[in-house]
């Protein structure tokens, strides 16, 4: 296993462990490596001192191998712990559309549709268009752990 320091393009720095160099250039490559304050996958590794073994000690006991996991403070966890209960509570608290979501909320807007809290798949120039034309609508945040 190895550690690496990394920064995104945004300067957020963060650490996760990786079970080779390869496995990391692997995962960043196909974009799996991902920040863990702005979910940005332009991640690059920051200069680390390496972690250099004794050689005059005998040879301690093997420690259990960790596992690879981006490194969390007590506040990011508390961060993502909120996105997790409003990403829920939406979703107890409202009837899931689909991708008809765009047309339902104009429905809705319009009152050819009955008003409820809804939730959907909108692509991002739906999304806007429905901005423009004055409808409330919210991006319903991903879940940062569901990506790493």
């Amino acid at each position: 296993m190895i550690k690496y320091a990394l920064a995104c393009d945004q300067a957020h720095e963060f650490e996760s462990w990786f079970p080779s160099s390869e496995a990391y250039e692997a995962q960043r490559t196909r974009g799996l490596v991902t920040c863990p304050y702005c979910q940005s996958n332009k991640v690059e590794k920051q200069i680390m001192a390496p972690s250099v073994g004794r050689t005059d000690k005998a040879a301690l006991p093997s420690a259990p191998e960790p596992q690879a996991v981006a490194m969390l403070s007590d506040k990011e966890r508390q961060i993502r712990a909120m996105i997790r209960a409003v990403r829920e509570h939406v979703m107890q608290n409202s009837e899931n559309v689909g991708k008809a979501f765009a047309e339902e909320a104009r429905k809705i807007h319009y009152g050819e549709a009955e008003e409820r809290a809804i939730y959907g798949e909108a692509e991002p120039a739906e999304a806007r268009a429905l901005i423009e034309e004055g409808i409330d609508v919210l991006p319903l945040p991903l879940v940062p752990d569901d990506r790493n």
